[in-house]
């Protein structure tokens, strides 16, 4: 009966080609954690642990779908955000810790602002992962979700029933989209495609070859295309005062802020991830 600890070896050496060895290492205990249904903590802290043969096998089949770069999240069919779970698929991103860092700067200015803010809209939702953790967090809120996708729509809806939460999902493009809602937003945000061809040469092969094209990459001639077409959508839909907060290409914050400005946003602010790179802002009508 194999350990922990071979099972560890083994990751190490398959996965070689494909991961350096602290992802190898975290994607070991996940997956071991997941199959054993214990925690990463446990099984760090007890390397000699033995696995049944029914876990090993479970853990082989992971190992092999690992090795081509497909994502740990979409063999799993979940992920964490936000300290909530979501059902995830190749319909829909696998949500990011910067996008969790987006969902806390909203809540911390919600809960600065001395107005209440009634309606919110979250743009190219996806799995649903920011309107949800929104209003799971800001109960009162009535929040509302688009996105192109039908698919993806069908997926947010599940993470909306699974996190009890009620949420309005619309299916629409952004695009395209040139008229007013019937309801106007206290506050819009996205995070819509804004990988140009170029980032991508510098991409993970489990992103570029798993995670769906439509929700991340943008014309190289036109790598804002999202933000000019949601910020002329918030200058028809945001109530007056309103809030946009996006998240951004890190290579693209100032021209970002541009853009905003020549919209005529006002009190735009450019905010920095963890790691130092530009990665969201925040404006005002």
């Amino acid at each position: 009966m194999k350990t922990v600890k071979d099972v560890s070896v083994l990751f190490r050496r398959e996965l070689a080609d494909v991961y350096d060895t602290r992802e190898i290492d975290s994607l070991c205990m996940i997956a071991i954690a997941e199959i054993a249904q214990t925690s990463s903590a446990k099984i760090k802290a007890f390397p000699e642990l033995e696995l049944p043969q029914e876990h090993l096998d479970t853990i082989n089949a992971i190992l092999s779908r690992l090795k081509t770069g497909e994502p740990i999240q979409y063999i799993l069919g979940h992920a964490e955000f936000y300290g909530l779970t979501f059902k995830v698929n190749p319909s829909v991103l696998i949500p990011r810790p910067e996008t969790e860092a987006l969902v806390e700067w909203i809540l911390s200015s919600v809960g600065s602002w001395q107005r209440a803010v009634v309606n919110i809209l979250d743009i190219g939702t996806g799995s649903g992962c920011i309107a949800i953790s929104l209003k799971k967090n800001l109960p009162d809120m009535s929040v509302s979700a688009i996105d192109i996708s039908s698919e993806a729509l069908k997926t947010a809806k599940e993470n909306a029933q699974l996190n009890d939460v009620q949420v309005d999902f619309i299916q629409d493009d952004i695009l395209t989209h040139h008229s007013p809602l019937p309801t106007h937003y206290s506050l819009i945000v996205s995070n819509p495609p804004y990988v140009t061809l170029d980032d991508k040469k510098q991409m993970h092969t489990n992103v570029t070859d798993f995670e769906p094209h439509t929700a991340l990459f943008v014309p190289e001639n036109d790598p804002l295309i999202f933000y000019k077409a949601i910020a002329d959508f918030a200058s028809k839909n945001l109530e007056a005062s309103g809030h946009l907060f996006f998240e951004i290409n890190e290579n693209l914050g100032e021209q970002t802020v541009e853009l905003l400005k020549n919209k005529q946003f006002k009190n735009i602010e450019l905010r920095k991830d963890l790691s130092g790179r530009d990665r969201m802002i925040k404006a005002s009508l």
